[in-house]
């Protein structure tokens, strides 16, 4: 039975903003207060998504989340209506209302971590939402991504939607960005690859210094567990906590894997020798055959890789069997990264083609292409059992272009946030979007 990598990407909300509220994430706090397009943002979005269908790759959409939460301003006790708690926040604490306003949902590669079928114990597809504990703004998505991802593989008996991890330091969980997956056919058995910041109970692993590990070790084991995985199907595998002081706050700024390919940097993780042959030893368990492509520091720092998002890219794997590499606009802009870029397709290796976006609305939020997409391996089977109308299609795509354009501001300020109007405008555009998706209620005010 065939089986396709379908990239879920993530509808960017009505209230992207420019915050800066995700510390380690050298883009988002540097762009702090500035003005955002969150029309723009959403088209730049949807461009990408309808030029990747086009291009023959299966193409699917994730809805963004109801904001700002009215609730969880409520749960920190600004009292009264909507429009009251909102008002009450502006005055006496916005930084508090700008992290319950947060669009940052639309980076859905730390919406959940997903387990195809060919891995798991069960022969199910497994989802586990991320608890994203580490951050305020983040933390209020989980409840809401379950439902989303339960109305969009509603089938049980293919499809297994979990609770996200106790939501507590120790199992802190960051979702498939600190995640990938390597085979040598997307139905066949892989190797999950699981990559961690740090150990919560084991004091020796080392730390960073500057910025928070996100991802802990705990976690990604309790995922492993939850999805039924296999010690011959999963790596463990730690960040270089040095890599992550310098703005790594995630594996896929530094690394990007795909089929038996994994492009990283020369920092990625610590002990990276073994970790690259206990992935090879693995695959070959699995009947494929691992390629590791290193970029050397001496031909992209760190710091470059960061700046330009090189490893937050996406690989695809075209008809031909090589593979497509598409990168932000930022990679172009770099001299040292587009001659690498260009040497790298140029080489006979695996990826013989880049395709640039213009992200800049998400990249000056601190997320690129790999950010805004969840990856979700499904038979044949499984995807005509998933809701079909989250596919990307030529209706679709315009449908959510008319969509956007009927409920989005084209600026948006921070003063804006205390707008009690733009909650209004949100749930207008998520009762509407329920429907053009056929989710169903899936939103706190709808479930009221």
């Amino acid at each position: 039975m065939n089986a396709y990598e379908v990239n879920f990407d993530g509808l960017v909300g009505p209230t992207h903003n420019y915050s800066g509220l995700s510390f380690g994430n050298v883009a988002s706090t540097s762009n702090v207060s500035a003005a955002s397009n969150p029309r723009l943002a959403a088209k730049q979005g949807l461009q990408k998504m309808k030029a990747l269908h086009d291009l023959g790759f299966k193409q699917g959409v994730l809805a963004p989340q109801e904001r700002p939460d009215a609730a969880a301003l409520r749960r920190l006790g600004f009292g009264g209506s909507d429009a009251e708690a909102i008002a009450r926040a502006a005055k006496e604490a916005p930084a508090i209302l700008a992290a319950a306003t947060s669009a940052s949902c639309m980076w859905t590669a730390n919406a959940a971590t997903v387990s195809p079928s060919a891995d798991t114990a069960d022969g199910r597809v497994h989802f586990t939402p991320a608890n994203l504990n580490n951050k305020f703004h983040r933390s209020i998505e989980h409840p809401t991504t379950r439902r989303v991802l339960q109305a969009m593989f509603a089938d049980e008996a293919r499809f297994a939607v979990h609770e996200a991890l106790p939501a507590q330091m120790h199992f802190g969980d960051e979702g498939a960005a600190n995640h990938t997956r390597f085979c040598a056919g997307y139905g066949q058995p892989g190797v999950e690859f699981f990559v961690f910041g740090a150990a919560a109970f084991d004091s020796r692993y080392p730390k960073p210094a500057k910025f928070p590990a996100r991802q802990t070790l705990e976690a990604s084991q309790a995922v492993a567990r939850l999805h039924g995985l296999t010690e011959a199907g999963v790596v463990y595998a730690q960040q270089d906590p040095d890599t992550i002081d310098a703005g790594v706050f995630h594996n896929d700024v530094i690394s990007v894997g795909n089929g038996e390919v994994l492009f990283h940097h020369q920092q990625a993780f610590l002990n990276q020798a073994a970790v690259l042959d206990e992935l090879a030893r693995k695959l070959a368990s699995r009947g494929g055959r691992f390629s590791a492509i290193e970029v050397p520091r001496a031909e992209v720092t760190v710091e470059e890789a960061v700046k330009t998002y090189l490893f937050n890219s996406q690989l695809l794997t075209k008809p031909n069997g090589k593979m497509l590499i598409v990168v932000p606009e930022e990679c172009r802009n770099n001299e040292r990264v587009w001659s690498y870029l260009q040497k790298l397709v140029a080489s006979g290796g695996p990826i013989d083609e880049v395709k640039v976006f213009d992200l800049k609305q998400s990249m000056q939020n601190g997320g690129g292409p790999a950010c805004l997409r969840l990856r979700v391996a499904l038979t044949e089977t499984e995807l005509a059992a998933a809701n079909q109308r989250v596919l990307m299609s030529d209706e679709l795509f315009a449908a959510l272009n008319g969509w956007v354009d009927r409920h989005y501001r084209d600026r948006l300020a921070p003063a804006d946030l205390a707008d009690p109007q733009l909650l209004n405008e949100c749930r207008a555009a998520l009762d509407e979007l329920t429907r053009i998706l056929g989710l169903g209620m899936v939103y706190p005010f709808q479930l009221a």
